[in-house]
């Protein structure tokens, strides 16, 4: 399965290791958990980067970053039935219980689980402790630019 990633060009480097999330935490996991966060196509991996930019502000340093998944990941996939009912919302700490969980138990390498931000999509979750990490085929950093017109 292929994922991707946007990020700023100077962090391109450390895109999967997790250590942004450790940092400041996320909707799936606590501060001090590391983390990667993926989604399942570049236009979601947009919308989960746009979400979170200051209004009319366009970054001109994204970079947009695919990575393949060895065969078999995401080996597990939380479905919307197994969330609280207002997953979406900016309660995260049923959420970060569950990643964290997840990351612990390193029962697999990939998860999938819904986008707040597009709800009938699917994000992707990486646990970068995993020992199977080594074996995801990160390509090339590409120039990524959103339209003009999402900023106006």
């Amino acid at each position: 399965m292929q994922i991707w990633r946007i990020c700023r060009a100077r962090f391109a480097g450390e895109a999967f290791s997790g250590e942004g999330a450790r940092r400041f935490g996320g909707r799936w996991n606590s501060p001090g958990v590391p983390m990667v966060y993926a989604s399942s196509s570049l236009a979601l991996a947009a919308i989960e980067l746009f979400v979170h930019l200051e209004p009319n502000l366009q970054p001109d340093d994204l970079v947009a970053i695919a990575a393949t998944l060895p065969a078999g990941e995401p080996a597990r996939r939380f479905e919307t039935e197994e969330l609280p009912p207002d997953w979406w919302t900016d309660d995260f700490v049923p959420l970060r219980a569950l990643g964290d969980k997840w990351i612990r138990e390193k029962s697999s390498l990939a998860l999938s689980v819904p986008s707040a931000a597009l709800r009938t999509e699917w994000n992707v979750l990486v646990n970068p402790l995993h020992p199977a990490i080594a074996e995801i085929k990160v390509e090339e950093p590409q120039a990524f630019r959103f339209d003009a017109r999402m900023f106006r």
